[in-house]
């Protein structure tokens, strides 16, 4: 009933390189425009380098490689998450950031499986959470006295 010529790109390496960097460029547009210290570059690379390694190890590793490869790979998006979380003082800043990392390497290992529908979700919920969410936040600082408790 549905010609499936246009969803080649769904099946195609490349294809869902892009999807991978597609879904994740609104995020880190969303945190560049904010200022942030992360965001257009980081979130997209993070995102087509977690696709890029599954589709590689896809295809070549053995089901007990490719389980190592993916703990590999969740370990190292932590480490580079760890990178953008700042102390100063008692304060500390950037783990919504690092959070947002991880869930964009998330984002790129599930285009990779084909779960499209889980990488939506996890780019859409990661988006609205990091828009909407800052306000509530910082009126919730605001009212304790700056400490967010």
């Amino acid at each position: 009933m549905f010609d499936t010529a246009g969803y080649w790109i769904l099946d195609s390496n490349i294809g869902k390189l892009c999807i991978a960097y597609l879904l994740t460029l609104p995020l880190g547009w969303q945190r560049e425009k904010e200022a942030h210290s992360v965001g257009l570059r980081t979130f997209p690379i993070v995102a087509i380098a977690s696709c890029g390694y599954l589709l590689v190890c896809r295809s070549t590793a053995t089901s007990d490689g490719f389980t190592r490869v993916l703990q590999g790979l969740i370990a190292g998006i932590g480490f580079v998450g760890g990178g953008a979380i700042l102390k100063d003082g008692g304060t500390v800043h950037g783990t919504a950031a690092a959070a947002s990392i991880w869930n964009t390497g998330a984002i790129g290992a599930a285009v990779a499986l084909g779960k499209y529908d889980v990488a939506l979700f996890l780019a859409l919920v990661n988006g609205l959470t990091m828009k909407f969410l800052l306000p509530v936040k910082d009126r919730l600082a605001g009212a304790n006295g700056g400490n967010g408790k």
